[in-house]
């Protein structure tokens, strides 16, 4: 079953974070991260982590800059910031203020003011190492590598001993792919900060980098070896075997994480979740979300992952139960009840999951993916007019999407209205001219049309999109020998169609026919035999059979297959007139066509009798 690719939320975890506050990393102490796939340079420190007061001569600028500290700490920004820019006004020059400033601006969005600050601050000689390495971190996230590169050097300089000052250095230089200086840069800083796991992190991305998974995976691990609580080196070897296609490693070092530093880790238990499901253990995918219930039995999110799971386990009513708990909780969650919808649709109640769908409408009329759903399984029922009013609603709110454009035009196909049919996927190619399905199933209406010429520009631009697209290998190179024209072409398609869906029984018929055009009638024989054994009865195969048997002058064999052929379609006018122009006895007075077309009849009243 495949599942709907949405949730309560974007909840995915990247493998990968940011390091944040890299003067508590680098102290040992624990991070917090922010969603990033690379890591970038680090943030300024935190007001816990300022600098001592600024010695200016004037004590109105110490008095000012300790009140925005106290305003800090308080988390009143705004009043931080008019602090500090009254203490900057009474001693212009204050690189302390400034760099309080920068942080202050940062941490708000606003980089234009940030990255001035920070520049000012590096201005000069002079600087602590410290608010170098802080001021690099602002200047490098707002993009100014260069700038903060130099200060970083000017932090170095400083105090080459310092191994805090190499590694943001290291870090802008891996976010340039500067390989080998990163490597140089992490590595002398880990000369003289041995127990950094920053460092070890560091050294392990540019592992990656250089595509060294191994070594990458071993500086992980010195860097949980030295602080066990850093979590981005958790992150990063999961990701690595993840990459590896080794889920149960991955799963292994995020228990591990969850075991040992923090088993209320909502985000890492969630992709816990994710890996059990890719790897189809189910089990293992609900025990986790039993916990993360037990912490939060509210948890919305997890309620949804459970029922997905039991959906993937095929065991829906259990899934069914589960998302109704969560409606009568959050009625108005559309998509969930979009998926209860599919759910009904698995199970064959049809009513309840069209019930389903139109509630949803009813709900938001605008809903995309209701009309989308309900409109396909309209036509899956043969509702083709009330299909077309849901799939076209579909095609307006989302006209972006191939499939409702493809429902669409296949509703008005089965309805006999092949202009309307090509209409709609002539439109539905205007907004996604790369859809190698809408080109397929435009030839298919320009056929009805009887406008062979276009059949084969759509047929070829489907191949030229998708060079594997069996469906228009098998049309046109069908197309091409019941024409009886470009039989090589028609043969290399065939054959290729086949190759790539061998127990595809009409495309072995295809092949087989393109045999039989080509003269080559003891391989049309057997391509016709093995697509008969594929598909079963089916009234072409039948026929394709018998005129390979007349070829092959034998005629009662011939006469056998027609018989059957008309057994399955009595109404094939085509091949009775086969039958009286080869001057066979007349198949319409033999019993068993009779049988056949008093089956088909009352089929026929049946169906009409049934409202």
């Amino acid at each position: 079953m495949v599942l709907y690719s949405w949730s309560f939320r974007q909840s995915a975890l990247p493998l990968v974070r940011t390091i944040l506050l890299l003067s508590l990393c680098l102290s040992g102490a624990m991070v917090a991260c922010a969603a990033s796939p690379q890591p970038q340079t680090a943030l300024p420190p935190p007001v816990s982590a300022l600098p001592p007061p600024p010695s200016a001569p004037e004590s109105d600028a110490t008095y000012h800059f300790m009140m925005g500290h106290q305003a800090e700490l308080a988390q009143d920004l705004d009043a931080a910031l008019k602090e500090y820019h009254t203490a900057l006004k009474v001693d212009p020059k204050s690189r302390e203020v400034k760099s309080r400033l920068a942080a202050l601006y940062f941490a708000l969005g606003d980089l234009t003011q940030a990255v001035q600050y920070a520049d000012e601050a590096g201005e000069g000689t002079g600087q602590e190492p410290q608010m170098l390495t802080h001021m690099a971190g602002i200047l490098a996230s707002a993009g100014k590598s260069e700038r903060a590169l130099e200060l970083l050097d000017k932090a170095i300089e400083r105090d080459p001993e310092r191994g805090e000052s190499y590694f943001p250095k290291g870090l802008i230089l891996l976010n340039q792919k500067r390989i080998a200086e990163a490597e140089q840069a992490v590595k002398k800083g880990l000369q003289y900060t041995s127990d950094s796991p920053v460092g070890y992190y560091y050294l392990g991305r540019i592992s990656i980098e250089s595509g060294n998974a191994e070594q990458a995976l071993a500086n992980f691990d010195r860097a949980i070896a030295v602080n066990p609580a850093f979590e981005p080196a958790y992150l990063a070897q999961a990701s690595v075997y993840e990459s590896r296609q080794e889920r149960d490693k991955a799963i292994a070092v995020l228990q591990k994480y969850l075991h040992q530093v923090n088993p209320r880790n909502r985000d890492i238990r969630q992709h816990l979740v994710q890996l059990y499901i890719a790897t189809k253990d189910y089990a293992g995918g609900l025990a986790e979300l039993e916990k993360l219930l037990a912490d939060n039995p509210g948890d919305l999110d997890a309620q949804l992952r459970v029922a997905l799971i039991y959906g993937e386990k095929k065991e829906f009513a259990k899934a069914i139960s589960q998302l109704t708990e969560i409606l009568k909780a959050k009625p108005a969650e559309l998509k969930v009840r979009d998926y209860l919808g599919y759910l009904y649709e698995e199970t064959k109640d049809f009513p309840k999951a069209m019930e389903t769908y139109r509630y949803n409408i009813h709900l938001d009329p605008k809903f995309a993916d209701s009309h989308v759903h309900l409109g396909i399984l309209l036509y899956r029922l043969k509702q083709f007019p009330e299909a077309v009013t849901h799939l076209d609603e579909a095609v307006r709110l989302t006209p972006k999407q191939p499939e409702p454009h493809i429902v669409l035009g296949l509703a008005h196909f089965q309805s006999e209205q092949f202009e309307k049919a090509s209409q709609a996927f002539e439109e539905g190619i205007r907004h996604n001219p790369k859809s190698a399905d809408l080109y397929f199933n435009l030839g298919t209406a320009y056929d009805k049309l009887n406008r062979f010429d276009d059949v084969e520009r759509a047929m070829e631009t489907v191949l030229s999109l998708d060079p594997h697209h069996a469906d228009a290998l098998n049309y046109l190179g069908y197309s091409y020998a019941e024409r009886g024209i470009k039989i090589d072409q028609a043969l290399s398609m065939t054959k290729r169609a086949v190759a790539l869906k061998p127990e595809n029984g009409y495309y072995v018929d295809s092949l087989g026919w393109a045999f039989y055009k080509s003269g080559m009638l003891a391989e049309a024989l057997i391509e016709i035999k093995k697509a008969v054994s594929l598909v079963g009865d089916d009234p072409v195969l039948y026929e394709h059979l018998g005129e390979i048997y007349i070829k092959q002058q034998k005629p009662a064999d011939a006469r056998e297959a027609w018989l059957h052929s008309l057994e399955l379609d009595p109404s094939n006018e085509k091949l009775h007139q086969r039958f009286r122009e080869l001057g066979m006895t007349n198949p319409a007075y033999e019993d068993r066509i009779q049988q056949a077309k008093r089956r088909v009849a009352e089929k026929a009243h049946t169906q009409q009798a049934t409202p």
